[in-house]
């Protein structure tokens, strides 16, 4: 059986699935690792002849390991797959497969923990990635980089961040993570919103956080992570951080009036998920320069084309248009966690050759 079993592992940017699926080919299996990612089937831009391409591509195959959210699975796409059998992703949850389509089509869907195999010392690999841009973003650390290397100096200040005003636009696990740090390492005040969000749970997060409830400020008390309405975070706020999980009710949540609200000197940071902003809206603020800047890991379209405004405009340069930082969805690409995944995608295979039960199967859409 084995010999005869082809595995597809998708969008290994950097190769990192290799050496721990080279055992599976040693094991009689046929593996072939894909660097590049085709534009996603379900998007209403991408021609039918790169979805025909797509399919193609995944035809052959009974077994596809894919990578998070790089590769989305519709139920179209997966009813033209029809050799597939099992399809792994990496992470507890996908909500860009269908599993629904799957499980009708007796194609078993499952994951992996969250990460190499015990909770991390300190803050998460997104929650890093978010500071430090942040905090690039602030100081124009690659602009200025870029500057020195061709010759200029000092072209131009930098955003100081202490008793500035951190928005966090959610304030689950890593919204508050993100929050903490902001307050605690540059003396941000942090307010908050989202839709369902209560003071009282604000309060049980800061509780969660190591932090007090509340703390005193210019002779008065003042909540450690404070809620407040959409539209005072937007129009109080030195820096908006989202923070959201993307659903329906998120996406295309945050568009032109929110924009609108922010301050000149502002900044907006992005490293949830890009369909969570209207790209079109924060793409004009950004040209316009109606805030001071704009720093992106994640985007609609992804990896993000060539073509798109983000890459080819000179941002920042003219008087006129935001600065901005990019990040190629860096957020959680660490070595570690990584390795982890792909080592409990082969363990994954292993056990449904032998007809063993799976780890983190998915039975539901995204988990």
């Amino acid at each position: 059986m084995a010999a005869q079993v082809k595995i597809a592992v998708l969008d290994d940017y950097q190769e990192a699935s290799k050496p721990h699926f080279e055992g599976l080919r040693d094991s009689g299996y046929h593996v072939t690792i894909f660097t590049d990612t085709l534009l996603p089937y379900n998007h209403p831009d991408t021609p039918q002849d790169v979805k025909d391409a797509l399919v193609e591509r995944l035809q052959p195959f009974a077994i596809i390991c894919s990578m998070r959210e790089r590769t989305p699975f519709p139920a179209a796409l997966i009813s033209r797959l029809p050799n597939l059998k099992l399809l792994l992703t990496t992470g507890s949850r996908n909500a860009s497969i269908d599993v629904q389509a799957c499980r009708a089509r007796g194609v078993v869907v499952a994951g992996t923990t969250s990460g190499p195999g015990k909770p991390p010392a300190g803050p998460d690999s997104t929650t890093q990635h978010c500071v430090a841009m942040i905090l690039a973003l602030a100081r124009n650390i690659a602009d200025d980089d870029a500057a020195v290397k061709s010759g200029a100096w000092q072209a131009t200040t930098a955003t100081g961040l202490s008793g500035k005003v951190l928005g966090t636009v959610g304030l689950g696990r890593l919204g508050a993570s993100v929050a903490r740090i902001m307050h605690v390492a540059f003396g941000m005040r942090v307010v908050a919103w989202s839709a369902n969000l209560t003071q009282a749970a604000a309060d049980d997060k800061a509780r969660a956080a190591g932090l007090p409830v509340e703390y005193e400020s210019s002779g008065k008390r003042e909540k450690t992570f404070k809620v407040v309405g959409r539209e005072e975070l937007f129009a109080s706020a030195d820096v908006v951080t989202v923070q959201l999980v993307l659903s329906d009710r998120t996406r295309s949540l945050i568009g032109a009036a929110d924009l609108a609200r922010m301050k000149p000197s502002a900044l907006f940071v992005n490293t949830a998920r890009g369909p969570i902003v209207v790209e079109g809206d924060l793409l004009d603020a950004a040209r316009r320069g109606s805030i001071r800047g704009v720093a992106l890991d994640v985007f609609e379209i992804e990896p993000l084309p060539l073509r798109s405004e983000w890459r080819s405009t000179a941002w920042g340069r003219d008087g006129r248009s935001s600065r901005v930082l990019l990040t190629p969805h860096m957020g959680y690409v660490e070595e570690d966690t990584l390795a982890a995944w792909y080592k409990a995608q082969v363990e994954n295979v292993v056990r449904w050759q032998r007809g063993e039960a799976l780890e983190t199967v998915f039975e539901n859409n995204g988990y």
